[in-house]
């Protein structure tokens, strides 16, 4: 879309202002009737349309054109020449959507400013629209665990229908991930994505946003539900959209159009329809956060998305492929994970999902001062992981280690802890430990642990193969 289309029913005019377009540089088509011009619309959208108000023997006028190109194309300025021109015509084509207003016969000077203005705008439109779409590479589904092949095996199941979807999972598990691989992977795949992040849309302007809007001032500015004409629209949290919002999508999904705010006529629209969620849907129905026809509208198929916890053994495949990413886009370095890092990332609390991982990855490669392999000193620990009060996140080292070495560290270094703290006293800390001090004298012996004085009381240690008896 980056030609002008230039209608008039006089030749000599038509091909006068594209021979001045060509000189210009801009690539320009023709039309002398409202058919022939109909027709050039239906083959390629126009970045820009140069329109006669008056057409002989056609079917209809400039207005009438103007009307339906901005009915189904609201983004394609419209530029209005005439040689029957006065005010209220001019009034009357502003009002319905042109982009400006020319009479016959007009100066070449003044058309080529009116012509690159309007092709200015022609491209901010488009790519406010791309921004608005969110329109990206999809994610790449990443993963080998039995529980994320089961994801992704229904994933596949859905791409080729135009059923629609229900995504539910913890924030940050990659709901949106689903989502775009679904449009990726099928016959929408070049039509848009857009994304109605419907927690964060203020609930006073959520129809303007998705239904888009007309006014005399501004003219129609298309909503994200006109932008996605022909691809995916995808409801994020779709329990956060306001109540009376929820019933006008409801009313989109059976009749598949709608007004916009301030217009009167249909918008007809070919959209699939994808949702998500993190909460409990049949909770939020009973709370009256969800309208029950809607849910049972967009529920067809619900598919759950598995928690990071739920698919640990992805954790270090996943934080290698943010290294790369973070590489590639951020310029950070391209470090190796070391086998504690991997085994100490696999034991942590992930309250953030995917989301969290990667922070802490693109925090690790930020205020990392090495270019080695990333080992378990440089995570994050406990409390900055956000994990839950009752939870133990174990040290890189511990946890690389079979059960009963581990075991037997987490012991030794526990009680050395509790003894050091009650000053030596085997019997204070047999008492805080829950041991007989008999069955404490033994652990402590079995374990190589030993006590010494030192100046203020006693300390333990490790025997080091000459080492003390244990006293109290």
């Amino acid at each position: 879309m980056s030609d002008i289309l230039i209608t008039d029913d006089e030749r000599d005019i038509r091909e006068l202002i594209s021979d001045i377009l060509k000189d210009e540089g801009y690539s320009t088509r023709v039309a002398g009737t409202s058919d022939e011009c109909m027709e050039e619309i239906e083959k390629e959208p126009p970045a820009l349309m140069i329109l006669d108000i008056w057409l002989k023997d056609s079917r209809m006028d400039g207005i009438d054109i103007l009307k339906a190109v901005k009915r189904d194309h609201p983004d394609i300025p419209i530029v209005i020449i005439s040689g029957h021109g006065n005010i209220e015509i001019a009034v009357a084509a502003i009002k319905q959507g042109a982009y400006d207003f020319i009479e016959k016969p007009f100066n070449i000077d003044q058309l080529m400013v009116v012509i690159r203005r309007a092709m200015e705008t022609s491209r901010l439109r488009r790519e406010n629209i791309e921004l608005k779409r969110g329109d990206a590479p999809p994610s790449e589904m990443l993963g080998d665990s039995a529980i994320f092949r089961a994801l992704r095996s229904q994933l596949d199941k859905v791409t080729k229908s135009n059923g629609r979807v229900m995504l539910t999972g913890q924030p940050g598990s990659g709901k949106e991930i689903s989502a775009r691989y679904i449009h990726a992977n099928s016959n929408r795949a070049t039509a848009p994505f857009v994304t109605v992040s419907s927690a964060s849309i203020e609930p006073d302007r959520m129809e303007e946003v998705l239904f888009g809007q007309e006014s005399p001032e501004k003219g129609i500015e298309p909503g994200l539900l006109e932008q996605a004409n022909g691809g995916v629209i995808y409801f994020d949290e779709v329990a956060e959209m306001p109540l009376g919002t929820q019933s006008k999508i409801l009313r989109v999904l059976v009749d598949q159009s709608f007004q916009r705010v301030g217009g009167s006529e249909k918008v007809q629209v070919d959209l699939r329809v994808i949702s998500s969620s993190n909460k409990d849907l049949q909770q939020a129905i009973q709370d009256g956060q969800l309208r029950q026809e809607l849910f049972h509208r967009l529920n067809v198929v619900p598919i759950p998305v598995p928690s990071l916890e739920e698919r640990r053994e992805d954790i270090p495949l996943l934080a290698e492929h943010f290294i790369e990413m973070l590489n590639k886009t951020q310029g950070l370095p391209l470090r190796k994970l070391a086998d504690d890092a991997k085994a100490l990332l696999q034991t942590m609390v992930w309250p953030g999902n995917v989301r969290q991982l990667k922070n802490v990855v693109e925090r690790v490669l930020i205020l990392g001062e090495s270019t080695g392999p990333i080992t378990a000193k440089e995570l994050p620990t406990l409390e900055e992981t956000g994990a839950e009060e009752g939870r133990v996140v174990l040290s890189g080292g511990l946890a690389t280690l079979p059960l009963r070495e581990a075991r037997e560290l987490f012991e030794r270094e526990y009680l050395l802890t509790q003894i050091n703290r009650f000053g030596g006293n085997i019997s204070r800390t047999a008492s805080f430990v829950g041991m007989e001090r008999s069955a404490l004298h033994r652990k402590l012996k079995s374990l190589g642990v030993v006590t010494s004085s030192k100046a203020g009381g006693r300390v333990a240690h490790i025997d080091n193969g000459q080492g003390e008896g244990v006293d109290a």
